[in-house]
């Protein structure tokens, strides 16, 4: 504000205004040099593009609905947090690993059996489910299909304890859900989805 004053103060005592606007401009780049300094700049992705954000956010809801309407028609809990987590992979992140068909489905299937090896052999504890969400993450690289979200997926299935059948063929049935909607969604951005299949 104190340039800007100053400014006003020349332009009242004869100097032009060409001079003026010049030493405005000036300070506006002193001060766009601070901000560029105080400020920590962000190596984060660009932001989406408004259809691209609905696409995404469309996909994301129309692909857990599905989950929650599968669950009611059969009456089983469908939709467990981890695969919101998996969905929030393959719509927001589709060119990653993380979201690849392969890792989607082989790892969500793997480490429940893993949350059930331990809630067997283990009981449901929260020591148990440490256990199944660590070995979750060795069995996911050992199968060369890292999905975080089924990390979480072993640690619910040792808590909860869920019957096998019909847990396991309706998480099978989750991921194809979430694949196919991954698959429309990347169609409807005009993106390639998924990178690699198997």
């Amino acid at each position: 504000m104190r340039s800007f004053t100053r400014i006003l103060e020349k332009r009242g005592s004869g100097v032009g205004t060409i001079e003026a606007v010049e030493e405005l401009q000036e300070s506006a780049v002193r001060t766009k040099s601070w901000f560029s300094r105080s400020w920590p700049s962000s190596q984060a992705p660009p932001r989406l593009g408004p259809a691209a954000l609905a696409i995404t956010t469309v996909t994301s809801v129309g692909a857990l609905a599905t989950l929650a309407l599968i669950g009611f028609l059969v009456g089983e809990p469908v939709l467990i947090p981890s695969l919101a987590a998996s969905m929030a992979l393959v719509a927001g992140a589709p060119s990653t690993p993380l979201a690849q068909p392969r890792n989607v489905v082989v790892s969500q299937l793997v480490c429940a059996l893993v949350g059930f090896a331990a809630h067997w052999t283990l009981g449901s504890s929260p020591w148990s489910a440490a256990l199944a969400g660590g070995l979750a993450l060795g069995a996911m690289l050992a199968c060369r299909a890292s999905h975080s979200p089924a990390a979480a997926t072993a640690i619910i299935v040792t808590v909860t304890g869920p019957p096998i059948f019909p847990f396991l063929p309706l998480l099978a049935l989750s991921t194809v859900v979430m694949v196919a909607a991954g698959f429309a969604g990347a169609r409807a951005q005009g993106i390639k989805y998924p990178v690699y299949w198997w």
